[in-house]
């Protein structure tokens, strides 16, 4: 049978800012559960009284993914070095059937530079490129014939090195994002391989990123 415990982490569970308020300690307990009493009345299909609600907010304790267990303050513990790449350009393309003979080109000229900055991602439907804001007419020169669906300029990568196994353990990038929200950064563009972890910014938010990649860590 459903509770209002259970209806609290339900809600909880879908609105991890909210949960990490509630942690914190910053949120009125008093007048979150007047808000909450009508959607969990409607959960349950009876009526409910706020002091339940407020008693169920009161004892909820989070999962160990979204709390401070001690594997996860192992793994932020050991990131590793955090490296930031300015004057990028990112370049989104139509996927076409000659789009891969055409960037081997763009390939055969990122091996005559290795300090140039490059990623290659393709999707269902379109594929990004992200390169050094030197390349930008070659890019498009090589790729001529496809279809831009969208070029920025006048960004930045902030990249992280992550510990081995990280990809085992259940809500790390959760608290990248969580503070990353919390200081109002607008990521452009989000990237990853096994053991590094990078986003894309426009350049007005790439110190008060790096900053909040920092508090992460410590």
């Amino acid at each position: 049978m459903k509770t209002v415990s259970h209806c609290v982490e339900d809600i909880l569970i879908t609105q991890p800012y909210l949960e990490e308020a509630l942690s914190r300690n910053i949120i009125n307990f008093s007048a979150l559960a007047l808000e909450l009493t009508e959607p969990i009345s409607n959960m349950l299909k009876k009526d409910v009284k706020p002091g339940a609600v407020m008693m169920a907010l009161r004892r909820y304790n989070p999962p160990p993914t979204l709390g401070n267990s001690l594997k996860m303050k192992r793994v932020i513990e050991n990131l590793g070095d955090i490296t930031v790449r300015s004057n990028l350009t990112d370049f989104t393309i139509r996927n076409s059937d000659t789009i891969i003979d055409n960037h081997a080109k763009i390939l055969d000229r990122i091996n005559q530079e290795s300090k140039l900055f490059y990623t290659f991602t393709r999707g269902i439907h379109e594929s990004n490129i992200i390169v050094s804001s030197s390349l930008n007419d070659f890019i498009q020169e090589s790729l001529a014939n496809e279809h831009f669906l969208a070029t920025q300029e006048g960004l930045s990568a902030i990249s992280v090195n992550l510990p081995q196994n990280n990809s085992k353990i259940a809500g790390l990038y959760y608290h990248f994002f969580k503070r990353l929200a919390w200081e109002g950064i607008v990521l452009y563009e989000v990237l990853s391989t096994t053991n590094e972890f990078t986003i894309l910014v426009e350049e007005e938010y790439v110190d008060k990123a790096f900053s909040a990649i920092k508090k992460v860590k410590s």
